[in-house]
């Protein structure tokens, strides 16, 4: 299985002045983060973290999924998602920094059952309200 989290650069380095995204999107990749360094003990392949900005296309680094949404009248395409290949080729996306978490809180929490060290990240406020 392989993962890939896809977040805005920007967002990630508060440059949009939406503090509450930012200390969301700074959790995803935290925790993404610590799974990738543990993703051995729970049969993952690979974790990539791709931090895309604007004009990117779609700024896929290695899973070729990308979501969009039709605001307006124009098409819109998602700059934060998180997408899942199993081994049958089969794709999962998540745009929703809300299952976003959950989904990498989840593997966090497995890969604490299979070892004694500390894998816990400390989510920011923000970030635990939506996974409440």
């Amino acid at each position: 299985m392989r993962l890939e989290l896809r977040i805005c650069k920007h967002c990630y380095e508060g440059e949009h002045g939406n503090d509450q995204k930012t200390a969301v999107t700074q959790d995803m990749v935290a925790c993404a983060e610590q799974v990738r360094e543990y993703k051995d003990l729970i049969g993952l392949d690979a974790l990539y973290i791709t931090k895309v900005t604007e004009g990117d296309p779609g700024g896929a680094e290695a899973l070729d999924v990308i979501v969009a949404s039709i605001e307006g009248d124009q098409v819109a395409l998602s700059d934060t998602q998180l997408v899942m290949e199993d081994g049958d080729g089969n794709m999962l996306v998540y745009p929703e920094p809300k299952d976003i978490l959950q989904v990498l809180t989840r593997n966090l929490n497995q890969i604490q059952e299979q070892t004694r060290q500390d894998v816990d990240v400390e989510l920011s406020p923000e970030g635990q309200a939506l996974i409440a």
